[in-house]
């Protein structure tokens, strides 16, 4: 049975020639970057053309470049470095109801020791309300951070404008663009973005690897303290093997990206359609057009979305009802809850993201098993037997 993957908003394949780029440096060029010997050099080179790389893709300077150990930790120590670094400006952040549980959970942390959250509500399309930020924005706002696109619905956020507003009103600005990165185009001069989290497994990388963009002249200390690694600011031996994975995922990435994600829209588009035309009482979440090339997110009502994803598995596909990190929670995605779904319908949820390696037939596969599960779970619904005949 053909395995078919469409869950690579939860982590993507790592690439062939990823691979072979950090081979070399697990076993031949194993020297710590950090010693002064020529045999450590090489490392150190690695992880500055790694660097460079990175900085390129984001028009940023290399030196704003931090390698960390991925989305979560880049978003962690945005938020409490700078909320500890700027707490005699202020004491208030403001964030969104749909962001990833890396900021979400970090900021009723920083809640508890002290700090004041705001978290805005969005649109039925998970959009940010322009006017509703800056509405929220105080004296004591010291950090806006929102999400450059939602790794559930897809539905990418007016970054540029919110930047500008922070920009105005002298706010630092953070964007968790762990889902973006690699996927749509990103120059952080352009958008006003003073800091950025992205991570490596979403565009075909490694795992445990990922970076923080912090513009010059942001003043946020270490979140992991210890050695002088990443120019003092985030201790640790560097990941070597993962830094150079990293590099080469994003040079390829930025090299395929036009061509990767028109390929991609298509399929996402031909999949939308089948499904809102072939499967009665279909919602499509999300925004229809500032949307993530690969992501596909519905709700089929009078379905629980668990007992959908172990069937389609049953069948090879693999996908989700949300975000990885929430799997085996019970409850319904507090993303979908945030646009105004209702719990019954946000229980009947399917995330279908797309790769590199998705093709029309498996899409076209995929359609025709989920038409078969979704007759075969409400044929034993009540509810639906009873919403039918109301209909008649």
């Amino acid at each position: 049975m053909e395995r078919i993957y469409l869950d690579n908003a939860a982590t993507t394949k790592t690439s062939e020639e990823v691979v072979q780029a950090m081979l070399p440096y697990f076993t031949e060029y194993y020297g710590n970057a950090s010693t002064v010997y020529a045999f450590g050099e090489k490392s150190k080179e690695a992880i500055t053309q790694a660097r460079d790389i990175v900085a390129g893709a984001l028009g940023a300077k290399s030196e704003e470049i931090y390698f960390t150990a991925g989305g979560s930790e880049s978003d962690n120590w945005a938020l409490k470095a700078t909320a500890e670094a700027y707490k005699q400006k202020g004491n208030h952040i403001i964030t969104t109801k749909i962001e990833h549980h890396a900021i979400l959970h970090t900021c009723e942390w920083l809640e508890r020791q002290g700090f004041e959250v705001t978290y805005l509500d969005v649109d039925e399309n998970g959009t940010v309300r322009l006017e509703e930020l800056e509405q929220a924005i105080r004296p004591t706002t010291i950090l806006i951070s929102i999400m450059f696109a939602n790794n559930e619905i897809g539905t990418i956020e007016p970054v540029a404008e919110i930047g500008a507003i922070a920009r105005k009103h002298g706010v630092l600005f953070h964007t968790d663009a762990v889902q973006a990165f690699g996927q749509v185009p990103i120059n952080v001069d352009e958008l006003n973005i003073d800091m950025l989290s992205g991570s490596g497994h979403k565009l075909n990388g490694p795992k445990g690897i990922g970076f923080l963009y912090i513009r010059k002249g942001v003043k946020i200390r270490s979140l992991i303290h210890g050695g002088a690694q990443e120019r003092k600011r985030r201790a640790g031996t560097e990941n070597v093997p993962g830094i150079v994975g990293f590099g080469k995922a994003v040079e390829l990435a930025v090299q395929t990206m036009e061509e990767r994600t028109a390929r991609e829209r298509s399929l996402r588009d031909r999949l939308i359609e089948r499904l809102e035309t072939e499967i009665p009482y279909t919602k499509v979440n999300g925004d229809r057009i500032n949307r993530l090339p690969n992501n596909v997110n519905v709700c089929f009502r009078f379905i629980e979305g668990e007992s959908m994803l172990i069937m389609l598995d049953m069948k090879g596909i693999c996908a989700s009802s949300g975000s990885a990190c929430t799997s085996g929670s019970l409850d319904p995605s507090h993303v979908l809850l945030a646009i105004g779904l209702p719990h019954e319908i946000a229980h009947g949820s399917l995330r279908l993201t797309l790769g590199a390696d998705t093709t029309q037939e498996q899409v076209d596969f995929v359609v025709d098993t989920l038409k078969e599960i979704v007759d075969h779970l409400r044929s034993m619904s009540p509810l639906y037997e009873d919403f039918v005949k109301k209909q008649k």
